[in-house]
């Protein structure tokens, strides 16, 4: 009998998937896009989330706790889902590869400018495809002892209390910024990570409060969030976090320490554990997916060609703000995933339920 996901891991499990590197300029983007108090959006697209995750609880609850799969084919032909397959593995694959380049890129600039980011993208890669070959349930232990290595920053708030000043965040709201529809947008991908969850539904036991879990880990991301993007907007002013590409970055470097020299650059290292689970779990719901498709073949090679192909997409950008477009671009696709294979699932639960319904008398 295979092993079950359990709450707990699942909880830690989403919550590593949603946080990447975007947290590192999150204050800066709610300043530019949301203006004065622009941490509140962040409530906003939490809950957002939650919507998204209450749809995915309708699957989970009307599906029976079937895969994402199984109910696709049974309402629909191989000839229209083998495309469909080959789009959503290539999608993952690319926004899981990206997430990773974004980071590498990142760290170039803040801690060694003469790294080759080729060379630590192929080292990272590795790993993850060696996570790959041990399947989702070792993922989702990993990600839980990750989690312990990098949670205990989150703690080092206080440190920020003594220049904290309430009069920096200002009594008004949402004003200063642009506040247009694709600023919303390009928040919301900042909690993408929870729409994965879906495909975890075969690998989860009756008893396990699946969806309870996957709250659990948005909740969390959301109070991470909000703490430090409160503490940054309340430590610099407005118009600093405006200016700053890293706001977060820029505020771990105040931390002093008697026997560390420029800490942030260690924090900002350990963060790479929360990237390498982001990845893999992309690259793990690609592999899932091409699994659909060529049936004879291995995990291990379909895992080997998702990572090569993921680091030869990855290999094309060279600088950040290229990194960011596509970032983005493809952040966007992944939403319209998120709310739009639910959705589908839904309908086409619906439709068999009629058709069953319809054959009963008959039989």
């Amino acid at each position: 009998m295979r092993e079950k996901l359990n709450e707990y891991h699942i909880t830690l499990l989403v919550y590593m998937i949603q946080s990447a590197v975007m947290f590192f300029s999150l204050p800066r983007l709610l300043a530019e896009n949301f203006g004065t108090n622009g941490w509140l959006a962040l409530l906003i697209g939490s809950a957002v989330a939650t919507l998204n995750i209450y749809l995915i609880s309708l699957v989970y609850r009307f599906g029976q706790r079937r895969s994402v799969f199984a109910i696709l084919e049974q309402s629909f032909s191989r000839i229209v889902l083998v495309p469909f397959y080959l789009a959503l593995a290539t999608l993952c694959a690319m926004f899981g590869s990206m997430a990773l380049k974004q980071y590498i890129l990142l760290f170039q600039t803040v801690s060694f400018p003469a790294t080759n980011p080729t060379v630590f993208q192929f080292l990272c890669d590795i790993l993850v495809f060696l996570l790959l070959r041990k399947g989702i349930y070792n993922i989702s232990k990993v990600a839980t002892v990750f989690y312990y290595l990098t949670f205990w920053m989150f703690f080092t708030i206080p440190y920020f209390f003594d220049e904290f000043r309430w009069v920096r965040l200002t009594p008004f709201l949402f004003q200063g910024g642009t506040n247009q529809f694709t600023d919303w947008l390009e928040l919301y991908v900042a909690f993408l990570g929870y729409e994965l969850s879906i495909f975890l539904i075969p690998y989860v036991s009756e008893k396990t409060r699946f969806i309870t879990a996957v709250y659990r880990g948005n909740f969390l991301l959301t109070v991470v969030y909000l703490g430090s993007s409160f503490i940054c907007l309340g430590f610099f002013s407005f118009q600093q976090v405006s200016q700053l590409n890293n706001p977060l970055i820029d505020l771990l470097a105040y931390i002093e320490l008697p026997f560390v020299e420029r800490i942030e650059n260690l924090l900002f290292a350990l963060f790479i554990f929360k990237i390498i689970i982001t990845t893999t779990m992309y690259s793990w719901v690609a592999v899932e997916t091409l699994q659909r498709v060529f049936t004879k073949a291995s995990g291990t090679r379909i895992s080997f060609l998702v990572m090569l192909g993921a680091y030869l997409f990855a290999y094309y950008p060279e600088v950040l703000p290229e990194v960011d477009i596509w970032l983005r671009d493809l952040g966007y696709m992944q939403m319209c995933v998120g709310f739009g294979l639910p959705l589908l699932l839904l309908l086409c639960l619906l439709l068999q339920r009629i058709f069953h319904k319809e054959e009963t008398p008959n039989a």
